[in-house]
């Protein structure tokens, strides 16, 4: 292999901005989770108006993708890097995972909490939906947050290399 000092340079710096790609959607899933969710989801259905002034959507699109394309390019200039090319695939499919059960669940239900069209008969049954759906983020956002900071000890072990 041809790991030069300019090569791991280079794969330093694409760790860099992809964590902190990483932890800028982290800091805009906390700031999500602590102030504008307990507001929508505090008295169900009255408090899911709140959510038809919120548009998030096109927000949360463009960070994604931002960060998609960091994450991407930071495993192609880390390529050469056995174990640290190894441990992002890794991260990618968790990161795929999590990607899909948002894209399969988290956004279908604030579509439909948003649009007031949900299939729920009582209003228990929407307190309780709601309920999950806050808890369920809780964790989504918890393992976000894990991921990213997996990316840390690869980004330590660029710098070694370097060091050698």
């Amino acid at each position: 292999m041809d790991i030069n000092q300019q090569y791991l340079e280079r794969s330093e710096w694409a760790l860099v901005i992809t964590i902190l790609a990483y932890f800028l959607l982290n800091g805009a899933q906390i700031f999500e989770t602590a102030v504008i969710v307990p507001k929508w989801t505090s008295n169900p259905p009255f408090s899911l108006g709140l959510l038809k002034g919120i548009n998030l959507k096109t927000f949360w699109i463009i960070t994604h993708s931002i960060h998609e394309i960091t994450f991407i390019a930071a495993i192609a200039l880390c390529w050469k890097i056995d174990a640290v090319r190894n441990w992002l695939l890794l991260l990618l499919i968790f990161h795929i995972i999590i990607r899909v059960w948002t894209l399969i669940y988290f956004a279908p239900n604030i579509i439909s909490f948003q649009s007031g069209a949900t299939e729920i008969r009582s209003g228990h049954e929407l307190v309780e939906k709601v309920r999950l759906w806050k808890q369920l983020n809780l964790v989504r956002v918890a393992l976000y947050i894990t991921i990213s900071l997996g990316f840390l000890p690869l980004l330590f072990k660029v710098i070694k290399l370097k060091a050698l």
